[in-house]
């Protein structure tokens, strides 16, 4: 895995910032436009704010995670399902002289970076209870995964996968669970225990088009957006190709263990079913991807110690992440919950 840059916070961060300072140039934003650090995940995320009261966001990509020609191929994704599939995604703000992804040098003598610049959607973030929002949910990524199946890419289009060895392999995306925090002889042994278990039933799942195909990855509540009680979905940065059934897995990321998980699991299907169907088979393996995700997300905090969700999760969420595999391993398909 390609060292996570921004993960370390500290001088790091100052020079993402001066550099999305001079970035927003790019963009024909005028003086005096003030650019504010948001959040740090995968990349920096900033809030640009002109004299005018107008608002933007500015994404700053991190080193090594993608290519221009990858980021391209995200962002054609989500004007198609703006345009075709009734999903509220943010629109591309174009620099001036065009470009979607600009890429330019770091001012303090560092790489160069990728940066992208969306519209500012309003909106909040919903709670991790919010019932009805996870119906709404359910019948977003349904029409997703519909459209897609339809959807002609462009021909240079690229996207990397969300699979078993992309997860857990010699180059894991996102480092090694092995590498998480809280991990002692006992854990490794019901984490490994789990793997095994996890790789046996998706391959026993298959790849089939039914089941695998483009997905956004990662509709955890940060990336949703709440608004006059409509959702619209943002930061497609880790859209990929993988199962279906992925995205209903990060819908529940970083609280899988939480008593009110079946009931979302309940309110997401009822909305996905409006638009698509869900066999038998596939429903039966909801829990494998929660837990896939799960695991992924243990190796995920060990290699972004820098993230605020990261340092607060900490050792615990790997703590809990071994209750939720030894009831899985057990046969139980109710593994959260009262």
């Amino acid at each position: 895995m390609e060292a996570h840059d921004l993960s370390g916070g500290g001088d790091v961060l100052a020079r993402v910032t001066r550099f999305a300072e001079q970035a927003v140039s790019a963009y024909g934003c005028r003086p005096g436009t003030s650019v504010r650090l948001l959040n740090v995940s995968e990349n920096a995320t900033f809030l640009i704010e002109d004299a005018d009261g107008g608002r933007s966001v500015l994404r700053v990509h991190r080193l090594g995670y993608h290519t221009e020609r990858e980021i391209a191929s995200e962002l054609a994704w989500m004007e198609a399902l703006r345009a075709e599939a009734g999903v509220r995604t943010p629109r591309v703000l174009p620099a001036a002289d065009g470009r979607r992804v600009v890429t330019m040098a770091d001012p303090s003598g560092g790489p160069g970076r990728s940066c992208v610049r969306f519209e500012f959607l309003p909106g909040t973030e919903p709670a991790p209870d919010a019932v009805e929002h996870f119906a709404e949910l359910g019948e977003l990524t349904a029409r997703m995964h519909r459209h897609v199946r339809d959807w002609a890419p462009p021909p240079w289009f690229t996207r990397f996968h969300w699979d078993h060895p992309a997860a857990f392999g010699d180059q894991a995306r996102w480092g090694r669970w092995q590498d998480g925090l809280g991990l002692g002889v006992s854990e490794r042994e019901i984490l490994a225990r789990l793997e095994a278990a996890l790789a046996a039933r998706l391959a026993a799942f298959g790849t089939g088009p039914d089941r695998y195909g483009l997905i956004h990855a990662d509709t955890r509540l940060a990336n949703l957006l709440i608004a006059d009680g409509a959702v619209s979905v943002i930061d497609f940065d880790d859209c990929g190709f993988s199962w279906y059934l992925y995205d209903l897995g990060t819908s529940v990321s970083f609280f899988e263990h939480e008593p009110q998980v079946p009931e979302l699991i309940d309110s997401w299907l009822s909305g996905y079913r409006r638009v698509r169907s869900l066999p038998a088979g596939d429903e039966a393996e909801i829990w494998t991807f929660i837990l896939y995700r799960r695991l992924l997300l243990v190796a995920w905090i060990g290699s972004h110690q820098g993230a605020e969700i990261a340092q607060e999760l900490g050792a615990g969420y790997t703590r809990d992440s071994c209750e939720l595999a030894e009831r899985y391993l057990s046969g139980s398909r109710r593994v959260a919950g009262p």
